[in-house]
Parts: C-alpha cells; sequence; structure tokens
C-alpha cells in the first residue's frame, strides 16, 4: 500500500486545504521539503505570497521549462495581472514593487521587449572582464580591510550583502549621494519593509542618475545605454536602471553568501578552491532567487495538464525545478537559476563573474576562514522570492591592514521603516544620521580623499 505524503511541520496541508504561504520562517527553515510535498500533487500548486497576494506555483522542472519558452501564451506584462487590475492587491502589500509593471525588460513582451533587453546586453558587452574584475576586487580589498583585524566578520552583512552594491554603482557611473541612496532603497525595497516607500527612494535616485548622464555622459553603463540605437526614454531608462541595480544587489549579494555557505559547508570545495563548481552546485541547490519569474496567461490554459486562468500570478519555482532536476538524476548544469527562454538573465555572465570574484577575493585574503557556528544553526530569512541567509558568522586569523587601507568605518545605519520624505530630492544624510553612506565611504577610500 502506497503511504500518503506527508506534509513538512508547519504547512497549512496538514488536512486544512488552505494555499501555502511562502513568506513564512517554516517555509524558509527547508523548503526543499516544501517542493517535495507539492510536486507529488502536480506540477502547480496554490501558494500566498503575501496576506492577499496569491498565486500558482510550478514546481515541475518540464512544466517550467514549458512555460518559460512559451511567450505566446505566458506574458510578462503585469498590466494583466487580474487581481491587481481589480483592487484586490492591497497598493502597501510588500511584494508589490517586484511584481508591479514597470517600463524595462522585465515587464515587457515581444519586440518591445527584445529592444529594452537588446540595450542591457550590448551595454553590458561594452565592459571588459578585465575592467569588471577589477572593480570588483577592490571593492573587495576594501570590504575586507573594515573586518580583517577582528578575525570574525558576518561575511553576509559585511560583505556578500554589499560587494555588488559598490560594484554596480561603479559601474553605472553613481556618485556618492546618489548612491547611498540608491543602496538604502534597494535595501528597503527588498526587505518589504516600506517596501513601496523605498522603491520611490530608488527610483527618484536613478532618476537623478540618468538626468545627470543625460548632461555629463561618461564611460558607464548608463551612458551607454543612453548612447543605443534603442533609444530608451528617460523613464525607460529610470526603470531599466531600478531593475539592472535591483538585481544586482539583493540577488547578486545572496549568491554570493550562498556561494560561501557552499565552500564552507563542502570540505572539498575550500580544499581545493572549486570556486566555479562551489558556484554552480549553489546555483543549483540554493539559487538565490527560489520562486520569481512571474507570467499571466493570455487566455485560460493549463500548465502540464493542471488548469491556470487568463490573468492569474503564475510564478516559477527554481528551487523546486531545480530540486525535480537532481531527483531524476539529470545533469544539473541545466538548472533554470539564470532562468531560460526570451526572458533569461541578459547579465548573467557579469553576474556570474563578480560572484566568483567576489569568492575568490575573500578566499585569497583570508584563507583560514571558517564557519563560527554549526552549519545547522544559520537561520534562512523568510520570504516568498529570496533564498537567503539571515547571517553568515566566520572566524579566521586577524590580518592588520597596511597603514592608510582602513578608513574610519561609516555604515549607514539599517532600514528602519522610517517615514520617507515626500521631497523631489531627499539626501543621503536623511538615512544615515547625518553621516556618510557606505558608498561614499567607499568613494573616499578608492579616490585616496
Amino acid at each position: 500500500m502506497t503511504t500518503p505524503p506527508v506534509p513538512p511541520p508547519g504547512c497549512p496541508a496538514h488536512g486544512s486545504g488552505q494555499r501555502i504561504p511562502l513568506d513564512t520562517p517554516e517555509f524558509a527553515a527547508d523548503p526543499h521539503a516544501y517542493y517535495r510535498y507539492m510536486r507529488q500533487f502536480g506540477p502547480t500548486t496554490p501558494v500566498t505570497l503575501a496576506p492577499g497576494v496569491d498565486a500558482t506555483l510550478v514546481t515541475d522542472y518540464s512544466a517550467a521549462l514549458d512555460l518559460l519558452q512559451n511567450p505566446s501564451t505566458f506574458r510578462k506584462d503585469s498590466r494583466r495581472w487580474r487581481a491587481l487590475g481589480e483592487g484586490k492587491i492591497s497598493p502597501d502589500s510588500p511584494v508589490l514593487p517586484l511584481l508591479a509593471y514597470r517600463p524595462n525588460c522585465m515587464f515587457t513582451d515581444g519586440a518591445e521587449h527584445l529592444r529594452l533587453r537588446q540595450a542591457i546586453t550590448e551595454s553590458f558587452a561594452r565592459v571588459s572582464n578585465s575592467r569588471l574584475s577589477r572593480i570588483v576586487n577592490q571593492a573587495a580589498q576594501f570590504l575586507i580591510n573594515q573586518f580583517s583585524a577582528r578575525g570574525s566578520a558576518d561575511l553576509r552583512r559585511d560583505y556578500a550583502q554589499q560587494l555588488p552594491l559598490y560594484v554596480f554603482n561603479e559601474l553605472f557611473g553613481c556618485p556618492a549621494e546618489i548612491g547611498d541612496r540608491v543602496l538604502f532603497g534597494i535595501a528597503g525595497m527588498f526587505d518589504g519593509v516600506n517596501a513601496e516607500q523605498a522603491s520611490q527612494v530608488l527610483l527618484r535616485a536613478v532618476g537623478e542618475l540618468v538626468a545627470l548622464k543625460r548632461a555629463q555622459p561618461g564611460e558607464d553603463i548608463t551612458s551607454y545605454l543612453m548612447q543605443h540605437p534603442a533609444q530608451l526614454t528617460d523613464e525607460e531608462l529610470a526603470h531599466t536602471l531600478v531593475l539592472l541595480l535591483g538585481a544586482g544587489g539583493e540577488p547578486e549579494g545572496n549568491l554570493i553568501c550562498n556561494g560561501f555557505y557552499t565552500m564552507l559547508t563542502n570540505e572539498e570545495y575550500a580544499r581545493n578552491g572549486q570556486f566555479d563548481k562551489a558556484l554552480d552546485d549553489t546555483l543549483w541547490r540554493n539559487t538565490p532567487m527560489f520562486n520569481y519569474a512571474p507570467h499571466y496567461p493570455v487566455v485560460d490554459t493549463d500548465v502540464a495538464g493542471d488548469k491556470v486562468h487568463a490573468g492569474e500570478l503564475v510564478l516559477v519555482s527554481f528551487g523546486a525545478a531545480n530540486t525535480a532536476l537532481a531527483d531524476q538524476g539529470a545533469d544539473t548544469r541545466g538548472h533554470l537559476a539564470w532562468s531560460a527562454g526570451p526572458h533569461a538573465c541578459p547579465s548573467k555572465e557579469p553576474a556570474r563573474l563578480i560572484a566568483l570574484t567576489g569568492l575568490e577575493a575573500l578566499f585569497n585574503a583570508l584563507p583560514d576562514v571558517e564557519l563560527a557556528v554549526p552549519a545547522d544553526s544559520l537561520v534562512w530569512r523568510p520570504g516568498p522570492f529570496n533564498r537567503a541567509l539571515a547571517s553568515l558568522p566566520v572566524r579566521f586569523g586577524a590580518i592588520t591592514p597596511p597603514p592608510g587601507a582602513r578608513p574610519e568605518p561609516q555604515e549607514a545605519p539599517p532600514y528602519d521603516g522610517a517615514h520617507v520624505p515626500d521631497a523631489p530630492a531627499p539626501s543621503a544624510s536623511q538615512f544615515t544620521g547625518g553621516k556618510p553612506g557606505r558608498w561614499s565611504s567607499f568613494v573616499k577610500w578608492l579616490t585616496g580623499q
């Protein structure tokens, strides 16, 4: 007799018939157990992303790949989202800034999507790997100098979370004062604390960056986007920058942090310096965006036999699809961490290079780094989209930076949900207690001022 599947501890499916919430600590603690349970009932599962926000989650690998490669039936323009159009989604929902329509390549289809996407891929192509590696190594050294003399650090907070933001601000030619607000806005938006207000701070900051680069173009991606034959409007530029800086912030930081987790919990990777292999393993098991790729069916249809309705929010679970692939004994290089189809990540190669360089820089500087706590005591942050650790405490032999290499730490305080004023251009000091923000400190160190 077949034993019926048992839901994971804390799962509402224990006889209640409720949708499975993806924003709980229980789900974050062991999502793979949830995914295995979900897949026993079919290729899709009804879930909630936040209070009042329902979705259908695709958990089967083949079904996910078919959906991602079928843009004629499954569209990305969230103005098709029926529940949002009918006013059923609260305007202050913490997930709305990552789902609501923006005029960039993530939320467009067809020829418009191709035009906006080509502007991104061809602008990034103008940045050489050597230039990108140099920028990453400079930012990595700055961050390592802040904590190397302590002999301990939280690699998420002190390194992985900050490194890609510094790199992307440098790549995009972002001045320090605007950069401080970019960092602040991204953090608040992804943490879901007054997410809409934080999103507005970010949008205002990139709007200023667009205006600045219109007047003073340079050798940076913002200027390259402006010069592209796609002729992006200022609005398209601003929302394209929100997309790129947002994706280059939280998800890239999670990729680096999860990469450290893989290295530090697998002796072979750390001992042999197998950074490429460790990163592939991370993208398979703990990809930074576990559930995302929002799509909306054009008509009532099905996903591998499961019915979905026109205008329904359908998400792809990259984490579940990758797990299904592994359970089938397939080659895990076919993971979906970068998505697939016409909306696959347009910046895959730069993102991978940033993560690899960041991992190598830290291990080269601190070769004896190790976890400071048992691996099973680490806590994964709840949230419907990310796969992210709350912290990653490590210890290592203390190393004193050379004189002048370590400025006084000037960290901006964490986003505390304070009201964001309506002024058109709030200054970074409003968010940093009057002190220079993180980006300002980095620029000061980099330029020797």
